[in-house]
């Protein structure tokens, strides 16, 4: 048997052509015209092969594939976006470090009422040791945390040499609290509490938290929007 577009020897039995490819198996299946019958050339053709069914341009299939998809999400497929992303702020030690500046006037008070040279080295002992100690505190504090909200979640990353990520669904959140001090009110400042229904951190304290204020309504309003359009009421949860 030879193939009747390429002429090379093929099996009785191949559906195509192993040089060609045309395909073997239409030709046997194809019967004579009848007399007085015109043929048609386009009946011949697969359905992939016809001129109308020309391949749409690559930029209008992947718009039509993209609106296929946003029209078969649900309520529960929509994108997450990132809302806010922050940490512990510095001036959160406010507190700490008008406490050092005191300790500091006062330790030198008391060498200049002790001239002694002894009396001096303890003096800056003490001060380079409380100093470096807020420092390292401070430093420790805004790498230990890292937080993020999203429209679907809210993020808890701890630790410096081995990191633990927790997640929060905003669903499942029950109560947003925020807490300030005096002074932290003066810098803007403060602690979020978060009371969810999570089994790791059912209340999540977040201390040094800049523009509390405005961080607490945003985590609130997001969870309010996510029961809202999930259908659920904040009383009964």
């Amino acid at each position: 048997m030879h193939c009747p577009s390429c002429g090379v020897e093929v099996f009785e039995q191949a559906v195509y052509c192993h040089k060609c490819g045309k395909r073997l198996d239409l030709e046997s299946q194809q019967f004579p015209p009848l007399p007085g019958e015109q043929i048609d050339p386009a009946a011949d053709q697969l359905p992939d092969e016809t001129p109308n069914a020309a391949a749409e341009p690559p930029s209008a299939l992947a718009d039509s594939l993209q609106g296929s998809v946003a029209d078969r999400q649900g309520p529960d497929e929509q994108p997450e976006r990132e809302l806010w992303q922050g940490g512990y702020s510095s001036k959160a030690m406010l507190g700490a470090w008008v406490l050092s500046g005191l300790i500091t006037l006062v330790l030198l008070i008391l060498g200049i009422y002790f001239p002694r040279q002894w009396v001096w080295l303890c003096i800056v002992v003490a001060v380079l040791a409380l100093w470096a100690y807020q420092m390292l505190k401070l430093l420790y504090r805004r790498l230990n945390v890292r937080y993020t909200l999203t429209t679907l979640r809210f993020v808890h990353e701890t630790g410096v040499l081995r990191r633990v990520t927790d997640r929060i669904e905003v669903i499942d959140m029950d109560d947003i609290s925020v807490d300030q001090k005096i002074l932290e009110r003066m810098v803007g400042v403060g602690t979020i509490r978060i009371s969810s229904s999570d089994t790791t951190h059912p209340t999540l304290v977040m201390p040094g938290i800049e523009h509390v204020q405005e961080v607490g309504t945003l985590i609130d309003e997001t969870r309010r929007k996510e029961r809202h359009r999930r259908g659920l009421h904040i009383e009964s949860i």
